[in-house]
């Protein structure tokens, strides 16, 4: 046999009885007795639960579990009105100060804000706001709401310059004052410190020197940005002093207000102190060569300019200061867009002098105390008409600061303060940086880089403002295109803070009265034959 194959013979070795298993720990058999009693328990629940519905119905067959559940009724109030609901109450996470613009996009709370309350609360540093946001996404809007709620706080609201007009109707369903001011229409002097201005000798001798300084300083930056409009270039330095000669003369030697005639007139005579400003020496062709240029910005500001007398006469219609207030100039037209800045910034220095003259009347006793909310709409266009006019309105919103008014700037984007000089775009870009409050709605996704740059804002805002930006999707069956997706909706930005998303909500009333497409719906009515928004069918 081979070796594989040999058996040895003999005794076979025994084999080993089995250990006895270890009995179980007294703990092991408590654990395994409580998951007995565990998994009873859970089969005994199941049967139970068999026999009533979850929380989206009866969820087994024959069965109809619900798909969407409806949240339960929510009701906002005061601690003293809910104070019995308790313990079914929630206290707010945003604060309640402020004008109630709508509800916060991701918690449903409301949201309100606005500059003046926020300033005097001591939650921003300066009562300023910027708005920025593309055409049709409710920027007006925001600024309505602020505007229709401020009145009952006291705050009234001054729309310096309504060019749709947005506001107009608004302002009189408050009891406010319209001014209507255009070719034909209506004047606004440049020179009219406004209605405030024949109060100010009963000051104290020192208040009385400062405000005075105030309304020559808004006055002067206002004539000299109507001459530098018609020349469509700036004046030489020897130019604004001259011109600011000739208003010191005038208010010295003029009765009442003086008009565009008046100052043109005083630069013709060669008056004693002009001529030393001009240095002509005694020279009158020395004279005549160095105003030539000032006086014919002059005679262009004058009724046979090109702006006819809208300028060149006095003030039609003053201003009154105890409720809201609308400068109506939508009657010139979108092409004549000197004319509109020109407009701007008059009714903007106008509006401008008579509030700050009011603080100083109210500081002394002399007035009642307001408090005003000064709107600053289609600040691009001012912007868009010459590129010096940048300087004249941050000298104009510079001095809004220094008295504590209250000021809202509006306009579309970034690409408006982007002006033909990097000097001219960093003062634009300036008006957003120096605003406590900035408003954010939809913007296309180019303008990203510049925003970053100014307002400090992470990737998820990011996103929801270029989402914002979308048009409105077409209906399939008559192809009119609906309303963009980001309309009413807008990221509130304090400093460095996370943003506040909102989508603004208005009122029935509010919504009829701030209905800025309705022309165009009356005409889209009269084609199809039903009755227009004034109730008479064409």
């Amino acid at each position: 046999m081979s070796a594989l194959g040999t058996v040895r013979r003999g005794k076979q070795p025994a084999q080993q009885a089995p250990k006895k298993s270890a009995k179980p720990p007294k703990s092991t058999k408590k654990r395994q007795r409580g998951l007995r009693v565990a998994i009873r328990k859970a089969l005994a629940g199941r049967a139970e639960a068999h026999d009533r519905p979850g929380f989206r119905g009866w969820n087994r067959p024959g069965g109809g579990p619900a798909m969407h559940v409806e949240a339960a009724p929510e009701y906002r109030g005061t601690s003293v009105q809910v104070c019995g609901l308790w313990p079914f109450s929630a206290g707010m996470s945003s604060q309640v100060i402020g004008a109630p613009l709508g509800r916060h996009l991701f918690t449903g709370a409301t949201v309100c804000a606005d500059p003046v309350s926020w300033f005097l609360a001591k939650l921003i540093s300066s009562p300023s706001l910027f708005v920025l946001a593309l055409n049709g996404r409710g920027k007006s809007s925001l600024i309505r709401r602020m505007a229709a709620v401020m009145p009952a706080w006291g705050y009234i609201p001054m729309i310096l310059s309504d060019l749709k007009p947005d506001y107009s109707e608004l302002v009189t369903a408050l009891g406010g004052q319209v001014i209507t001011v255009g070719r034909g229409r209506g004047n606004v002097n440049p020179l009219d410190s406004g209605p405030m201005a024949d109060m100010l000798h009963r000051l104290p001798e020192r208040e009385r020197r400062e405000a005075i300084a105030d309304m020559e300083g808004r006055r002067l930056n206002v004539m000299i940005g109507l001459c530098e409009l018609v020349r469509k270039g700036p004046l030489e330095d020897f130019e604004t002093t001259l011109l600011a000669r000739a208003l010191r003369v005038l208010d010295r030697e003029h009765e009442g207000v003086p008009v565009m005639r008046d100052v043109l007139d005083i630069v013709l005579q060669r008056h004693p102190d002009l001529a030393a400003v001009a240095q002509d020496r005694g020279d009158v062709g020395r004279y005549a060569d160095r105003t030539e240029r000032l006086i014919d910005a002059l005679i262009a500001l004058g009724e046979d300019g090109p702006y006819g007398d809208t300028f060149a006469r006095p003030t039609s219609t003053p201003m009154m200061m105890d409720r809201p207030v609308s400068f109506d100039i939508s009657s010139v037209q979108n092409e004549d867009k000197e004319l509109q800045a020109g407009l701007q910034l008059v009714c903007w220095s106008y509006g401008s002098s008579a509030i700050s003259a009011a603080k100083f009347l109210a500081e002394a006793g002399l007035a009642p105390r307001r408090v005003y909310f000064m709107v600053f709409d289609e600040l691009w266009r001012a912007l868009n008409a010459s590129p010096l006019m940048v300087d004249r309105i941050d000298e104009l919103t510079r001095l809004n600061r220094q008295r504590v008014l209250a000021q809202a700037l509006i306009t579309h984007t970034f690409a408006d303060l982007t002006l033909a000089t990097e000097e001219a775009t960093k003062k634009a870009r300036g008006f957003v940086e120096r605003s406590s409050m900035v408003c954010l709605g939809g913007l296309p996704e180019d303008e990203m880089t510049t925003l970053r740059k100014v307002v400090p804002v992470t990737r998820a805002e990011e996103r929801l403002i270029t989402d914002w930006s979308m048009p409105g999707d077409r209906d399939p069956v008559t192809g009119e295109a609906g309303a963009p997706p980001g309309r009413g909706k807008f990221l509130l930005k304090i400093g460095r803070e996370p943003g506040t998303p909102l989508e603004v909500e208005l009122t029935g009333l509010e919504a009829e009265v701030n209905d800025t497409n309705r022309h165009w719906k009356d005409v889209i009515a009269s084609r199809r034959g039903e009755p227009t928004w004034s109730g008479e069918a064409s």
